[in-house]
């Protein structure tokens, strides 16, 4: 019987996926290098832990992976300091839905505590979750599945009992292999063929996922 839910925030919560696409690849350009959107769909929700090698496996030894990052950081803190964030369809029609029901709610994403619950907070949905686990707090992140294993234990529930909600293949595979139901909603890519054997669900937004759980409940 499922009776937590854990969510993924970037691309899944809130529109910033094509942001982190967008100056990913203008940040990388100023500093001298060619970055694709294939290259940044590759480390979708990956721990820098495992991106920074992905990155110079690509580009080289001699990239600054980290000065690129931080000019990226500053590049999308500006655009959304002037234009806001965009909340994904349905998710407050989910997060109602799962209240109402009794079912715990955490998040567990690869972006740093501080910047999580200040987006939380500005979307107005900080006040669902009963845990927040991030990437600065566990050792190894996605695609490890010790974030997933984290917000069950906040939640105070077994892995087995939650849905993990995801929308990028690095998430899907940390939540599987945590034990979770790992329901995708994909944003930037669809599911492929290694992602598919894993999922539980896929729906088109958030609103649908209720569904998995009146098939759960």
């Amino acid at each position: 019987m499922l009776k937590g839910a854990i969510f993924d925030m970037d691309g899944l919560m809130i529109d910033t996926e094509k942001l982190y696409l967008k100056f990913w690849i203008l940040a990388a350009k100023d500093f001298g290098y060619d970055m694709t959107p294939e290259h940044v769909y590759s480390m979708r929700s990956m721990a820098r832990k495992f991106s920074i090698p992905l990155l110079k496996g690509i580009f080289g030894e001699d990239c600054p992976t980290e000065e690129i990052r931080a000019h990226r950081t500053e590049l999308m803190a500006e655009y959304i300091k002037e234009h806001g964030l965009e909340v994904k369809k349905g998710l407050f029609v989910l997060l109602d839905y799962l209240r109402d029901k009794g079912i715990r709610m955490a998040v567990a994403t690869a972006t740093p505590l501080e910047r999580t619950m200040s987006y939380l907070e500005t979307i107005g949905a900080k006040d669902y979750f009963s845990a927040v686990i991030c990437g600065d707090m566990v050792t190894t992140g996605k695609p490890a599945p010790d974030i997933y294993l984290a917000a069950a234990k906040g939640l105070g529930l077994p892995s087995e009992e939650c849905a993990a909600f995801e929308d990028s293949p690095n998430g899907i595979k940390a939540a599987h292999a945590a034990g979770c139901y790992a329901v995708m909603i994909p944003d930037m890519t669809q599911p492929d063929e290694e992602i598919k054997p894993l999922l539980s669900a896929v729906y088109d937004s958030l609103d649908q996922a209720a569904e998995f759980f009146e098939r759960s409940l």
